[in-house]
């Protein structure tokens, strides 16, 4: 438990967030690629702070970065499988320096593909700065999403093929939520696949056969939570295995499998999980703040994954995250599936209105 530090640093943890949408360490390099999913943790982390009013002159700027990684399809739509955002423009043949080696048709790359992270990053990211999403092309993201899912109901990450687990297949349900249309994504098939997932403990993997985590385990939750199936997918044995495998992660903080030491991350993916299931309540607060006040950046800002180490931005985010889930002075609501803040989610919900007008 901490007690010398136990303040919450909110205009650190401002700065820290600000720092990352503008300059990164070179540690960073190797996640180029995934730049869109960095700037959704410190564009979320700001709005959860309340903060968005500091980025407020590069608002417009960050929104059109955003939709210059959309890919559009073709006039014929040859390309129509490949839509969505990319992660960043290191693939794009624009950069002499790109990693991939891609040959052009059409004026189009064969390997320039969306990526449904990143797509799930971006619209969400959208949302958080205040975007209609009218320039998101709907039709081409969702037919390029329906494309990806598995025979087995899981979804790949990219379409010329990938690993296929538990975490596209959230990624898959947040974009069909928040584009309000499920022709995206096959549910029966998806419930299925998350109902195989469960293991024996009751936890859930990534996949039919392997060990349940707390990373996926959310995924699984949320998905079902946005799908609306969530109430109906499991037993209610299995209910209770799952609400006891959950329980049993809190240590100080939560551990994300048994046997494992605590990690910032999972006081969000986790304590999310609880907050789904409806027993969040029946965790420890103190214990779980102490153990994130512990992890808290006192010089920089940010979390770290354990005490006495370098914040960096997931964990950050996480952590604050979880701060929020405990209801934390100075930290927003989140709306728990979708990992956004309850701001952002009304903000849908309003577009969805219109939408349906």
């Amino acid at each position: 438990m901490a007690d010398e530090n136990d303040d919450f640093l909110k205009p650190k943890h401002i700065k820290f967030f600000e720092r990352c949408l503008h300059i990164l360490p070179s540690r960073y390099c190797s996640l180029d690629t995934n730049r869109m999913t960095i700037a959704f943790f410190a564009l979320s982390g700001l709005d959860l702070l309340n903060a968005l009013e500091s980025i407020e002159k590069q608002k417009n700027h960050i929104v059109e970065w955003i939709y210059s990684l959309q890919i559009l399809p073709n006039k014929d739509g040859s390309n129509i499988h490949q839509c969505g955002f990319r992660g960043s423009s290191t693939n794009t043949g624009k950069n002499s320096q790109s990693i991939y080696i891609c040959q052009k048709t059409e004026n189009k790359l064969k390997l320039d593909s969306g990526h449904i992270a990143m797509t799930y990053t971006a619209i969400a990211s959208l949302l958080i700065l205040g975007d209609d999403l009218s320039r998101v092309n709907k039709t081409a993201v969702l037919t390029a999403l329906r494309s990806l899912q598995q025979d087995d109901g899981s979804f790949c990450c990219v379409p010329e093929g990938s690993e296929n687990d538990m975490r596209f297949v959230y990624c898959a349900a947040c974009i069909c939520y928040m584009l309000n249309d499920w022709s995206g994504i096959d549910q029966e098939k998806a419930v299925e696949f998350i109902q195989k997932s469960q293991s024996y403990e009751g936890g859930i993997g990534q996949g039919p056969d392997l060990e349940a985590h707390g990373g996926s385990t959310f995924c699984a939750i949320a998905a079902l939570a946005l799908m609306n199936k969530l109430e109906t997918c499991f037993t209610p044995k299995r209910f209770r295995q799952l609400q006891r495998w959950c329980i049993c992660r809190q240590q100080t903080g939560f551990q994300g499998r048994p046997n494992k030491p605590t990690d910032t991350c999972y006081s969000f993916w986790v304590g999310a999980t609880l907050k789904l299931i409806d027993i969040y309540h029946l965790t420890n607060f103190e214990c779980n703040r102490g153990f994130l006040m512990e992890t808290q950046g006192s010089i920089t800002g940010g979390f770290s994954k354990w005490p006495d180490h370098t914040p960096d931005t997931l964990h950050a985010y996480l952590g604050l995250g979880g701060l929020s889930l405990l209801g934390e002075e100075g930290v927003l609501p989140m709306h728990a599936a979708l990992n956004v803040s309850q701001r952002a989610s009304e903000h849908l919900k309003n577009l969805h209105a219109t939408w349906k007008n």
